[in-house]
């Protein structure tokens, strides 16, 4: 270190150097004399972390074996233990439709559901003849549209009727 200090310019030398070529700028025209060479670049500090190309490198610990095939390196890893049968402590129960449906509703409440399902899904097939579904759905829901407009025309159109005679007699009052 001693070296390179005794080399490298002091800050006094450096700022004289500056004053005098800027004093050289600002002078007339003169012959030029030789300007001193500039001084040397200083040389780098090496620190101790710093990775130098030359250095041995330590080599990393070897992977498990490999199996080689051909000029390729293969993993085998080592086998899993195939895992252990354990019977269930109980069978599950077995499910009996009969006796949930016998344990829940009554006989006569079953056979009356039994029978009601029965007539609906009779009263639902297609006939063979040439009706469409769209027949079937026709002569189930016309009953049904009779009742409702039953109850809800004569109201309807007696609101529509006093909202037509409300229009008009504003148009003739104006």
């Amino acid at each position: 270190m001693s070296d390179q200090s005794s080399q490298e310019p002091t800050m006094e030398e450096i700022l004289a150097s500056i004053r005098r070529i800027i004093s050289e700028d600002d002078a007339p025209a003169e012959p030029a004399a030789e300007a001193p060479p500039p001084p040397p670049p200083p040389e780098p500090v090496i620190e101790d972390d710093i990775l130098e190309l030359t250095d041995p490198i330590a080599p990393e610990p070897e992977p498990e074996p490999l199996e080689s095939v051909g000029d390729i390196d293969v993993y085998s890893p080592e086998p899993e233990p195939e895992p252990v049968y354990t019977p269930p402590a109980a069978p599950p129960p077995v499910f009996d439709r009969d006796e949930v449906v016998e344990t829940l509703v009554g006989a006569t409440a079953s056979s009356a559901a039994a029978s009601a399902f029965g007539s609906l899904s009779s009263a639902l097939l297609m006939p063979k003849d040439a009706r469409t579904l769209e027949d079937v759905v026709r002569e189930l829901l016309r009953p049904l549209l009779k009742e409702w407009l039953d109850q809800n025309l004569p109201r309807i159109v007696e609101t529509k009727v006093e909202e037509e005679v409300q229009r008009i007699a504003r148009g003739r009052g104006v």
